[in-house]
């Protein structure tokens, strides 16, 4: 088949990543181990899991003016892969992120500030959209959540139920996780409802709730031990946004995304984890 057209359209951030021992209690002083710098947050890891193949890929997004935000834009445009970042810049700090990994693997992350996102008021190349097989927005300003429904097939994370409201649009599915409640809302609380409901629950079942029932697709098995659970999520939504780019069925997209979640796990940074999607 011909190789998918994919476009992501929302934030990347500046995150700095490493290990601690455990949570801080007050007082004490930690020090952060395996530091370093990625290009991440819900766009960027997705993104950088679609440059991972064959793919036509599209990153809408915007960037600070500041050393962070040159340093986002850096990596991102050195991405592998047929990819065209189309970034407006804005007169300000890129927002940063530090990302903590304890001793069992579990992520906390601390945000600075609001993520910087792009708008439909922006002058980019907004007409492409309409040439993508599929989207995956993680942005926040509905119009361009509207020029992104202009895609064959548009998936939305569920941290975006208020862009959702905005726009009035009816995604063919959003994704979330069980575990989180800013993701976990029920199909019914959705108007326009999306096609499918996507609800990841780490080595459970993924859940597609749709008017009709839900139906259970089988996670692949864990890792023995999780390094770092950071990313695992978008890595899965960007490969489901891919597998449906492809043209396959919503439960068949998320078997075959599932292990592209869990290919994460098994080191502390999400974008050297991540492995290879191929077109089915």
């Amino acid at each position: 088949m011909t190789a998918p057209r994919i476009a992501v359209v929302g934030h990347v951030e500046h995150v700095t990543l490493g290990r601690i021992e455990g949570i801080p209690r007050p007082g004490d002083i930690l020090h952060l181990r395996e530091a370093r710098f990625l290009p991440g947050g819900g766009g960027g890891i997705a993104f950088a899991q679609v440059c991972r193949s064959d793919a036509e890929i599209h990153l809408f997004t915007a960037v600070g003016d500041d050393e962070a935000g040159r340093a986002v834009e850096e990596r991102i445009r050195a991405a592998p892969g047929r990819v065209h970042v189309h970034a407006a810049r804005r007169a300000v700090a890129h927002p940063r992120v530090v990302v903590v990994v304890d001793a069992e693997g579990h992520r906390t992350i601390v945000v600075t500030e609001a993520p910087l996102q792009p708008a439909a008021a922006d002058p980019l190349p907004w007409s492409i959209l309409a040439g993508c097989d599929a989207a995956y927005f993680t942005g926040a300003d509905p119009e361009s959540l509207r020029l992104a429904r202009a895609a064959r097939r548009l998936v939305v994370t569920a941290r975006r139920s208020a862009a959702l409201r905005a726009a009035a649009v009816a995604p063919d599915v959003l994704v979330g996780s069980v575990a989180d409640p800013r993701e976990n809302a029920p199909l019914d609380a959705y108007d326009p409802r999306p096609g499918a409901l996507v609800l990841t629950d780490g080595p459970r079942p993924v859940r597609v709730v749709r008017d009709g029932g839900t139906a259970l697709v089988e996670a692949p098995p864990a890792p023995d031990r999780i390094a770092g659970d950071y990313g695992a999520g978008d890595s899965f939504a960007g490969a489901l946004t891919f597998y449906l780019a492809c043209g396959l069925p919503v439960e068949e997209a998320c078997r075959r995304a599932g292990p592209h979640g869990a290919a994460v796990l098994r080191g502390i940074d999400p974008l050297e984890g991540q492995s290879r999607l191929v077109a089915p």
